[in-house]
């Protein structure tokens, strides 16, 4: 028998004017998979919108699911009442690095970026609204949703939550070392490399008002990598009279 080589078509983001790129095209990522993994690598994006005639760039947390993101937006909210059919544009970036080339000239960053254009709607329906403050929630800090109290109904009632849809984005990515290695400038005694940046999360910091012998959670423990108990911060040390 021969053997079945069919395989399932990676899923291509669509080319559309406004995510066609003009420069640098060789950055440019165009399978859906590379547009989840930008999403999935964070949490916060900015949210572009025009309020009283006003460009604005937002920044706000997101959450993603298959098809949709889910944004915090009451300023967006604001400019949906004057144009319901507006199409706002959100930015997410990942920092990976500081690109030092021998010259200014060809100093670069590495990094990871999806520009996502829609429409967006106001989520209203009150399951549907619950569920995206719960995929946003969790894309912050996986676990969270079930540890805390959910929003009562009067504050979902004042949560102003957005809905995109992911079907047209664009994705650029740029990675490795200096342009420069093959230029004049590579005699050059000057240094070049990368800098690479890394997030981290840091030991939990308890809210001052914290009612003593409440541990932290295992899927705070889990996020950070710490099974300390941290202690409140103090004030600062008296000082001694001179």
């Amino acid at each position: 028998m021969t053997p079945d080589t069919h395989t399932t078509p990676t899923p291509s983001l669509p080319v559309t004017d406004r995510t066609r790129l003009r420069r640098m095209r060789e950055k440019g990522r165009t399978r859906r998979s590379d547009l989840d993994a930008v999403l999935a690598a964070g949490f916060l994006c900015h949210l572009a919108v025009v309020v009283d005639g006003t460009p604005m760039a937002v920044p706000t947390a997101y959450g993603a699911t298959a098809d949709t993101l889910y944004v915090h937006g009451s300023v967006a909210g604001r400019s949906l009442v004057q144009a319901p059919d507006a199409t706002v544009c959100v930015t997410v970036t990942q920092l990976d690095g500081i690109v030092l080339a021998r010259s200014v000239f060809e100093h670069g960053v590495n990094y990871r970026c999806a520009m996502i254009y829609a429409t967006p709607r106001v989520v209203t329906d009150p399951d549907e609204k619950l569920e995206g403050l719960r995929v946003l929630t969790e894309q912050c800090v996986p676990g969270q949703w079930d540890y805390a109290r959910t929003p009562s109904r009067k504050e979902l009632a004042a949560t102003t939550l957005l809905a995109l849809d992911l079907a047209e984005a664009s994705v650029k990515v740029r990675t490795g070392p200096p342009d420069d290695g093959d230029s004049p400038d590579a005699g050059l005694d000057v240094w070049a490399g990368v800098l690479p940046v890394t997030t981290l999360w840091g030991p939990p910091v308890p809210d001052p008002a914290l009612r003593t012998g409440i541990p932290l959670p295992p899927h705070i423990t889990k996020t950070t990598g710490t099974d300390v108990f941290p202690t409140p911060p103090s004030g600062p040390e008296p000082q001694e009279n001179s």
